[in-house]
C-alpha cells in the first residue's frame, strides 16, 4: 500500500510540474513577444511610437513578473519529496477527505490522476491553514463546508 501511495504522489507531483512548466513557457513567450513588438514597431509619428513602446515595455514587465512567480512556484514543487509518506499535513502531503482530496503543493486547482481528481493547494492557502495540525478522523471547516479526514500520506 505504501508503494501505491508514493506512486500516486509522484504522479501528482509530475502533473503539477507539467502544469507549472506550461505556465513558465507561456509567460516566457508572452514576454518575448511584447519585447519584440517594442523593438520592431516603427511608427510614422515619434510620439505615438514612444507611447506604443512604453505600453509594450509595461506589458513585458508584467509578463516578467508572472514568469518570476511561476519560477518561484516551480522551485517550491521541486522541493517536494514524493517518495516520503507524511503522517502530518505539510508540503507534499495528500489529504483524502469524505468530500474532496487534496495535494498540498501549489495553488494549481483540480488535477486528474488515475481517474481521480485532486485539488492542488498551496501551503499558504486558507484551506491548508484550516486542515493543518489535524489527524486522520478529525474534521475541519472551510466556507461553511465540513471535511472529515479519511487519510493522510
Amino acid at each position: 500500500m505504501a508503494k501505491k501511495k508514493t506512486e500516486l504522489k509522484r504522479q501528482l507531483l509530475q502533473e503539477c510540474l507539467r502544469i507549472q512548466n506550461e505556465q513558465i513557457s507561456a509567460a516566457k513567450i508572452a514576454m518575448d513577444e511584447a519585447q519584440e513588438s517594442a523593438n520592431e514597431h516603427h511608427g510614422a509619428m515619434e510620439d505615438k511610437f514612444e507611447s506604443f513602446r512604453e505600453a509594450c515595455q509595461i506589458q513585458r514587465d508584467m509578463f516578467a513578473r508572472q514568469l518570476d512567480e511561476a519560477m518561484g512556484v516551480y522551485h517550491v514543487l521541486k522541493r517536494i519529496n514524493s517518495m516520503k509518506e507524511n503522517s502530518e499535513i505539510m508540503l507534499g502531503t495528500v489529504v483524502e477527505t469524505d468530500t474532496q482530496d487534496f495535494f498540498v503543493s501549489a495553488s494549481l486547482g483540480a488535477i486528474k490522476v488515475a481517474d481521480k481528481t485532486y485539488f492542488a493547494i498551496s501551503a499558504l492557502s486558507p484551506l491548508f491553514k484550516a486542515m493543518a495540525g489535524k489527524n486522520k478522523g478529525e474534521s475541519f471547516a472551510m466556507r461553511d463546508k465540513q471535511y472529515t479526514i479519511k487519510n493522510i500520506y
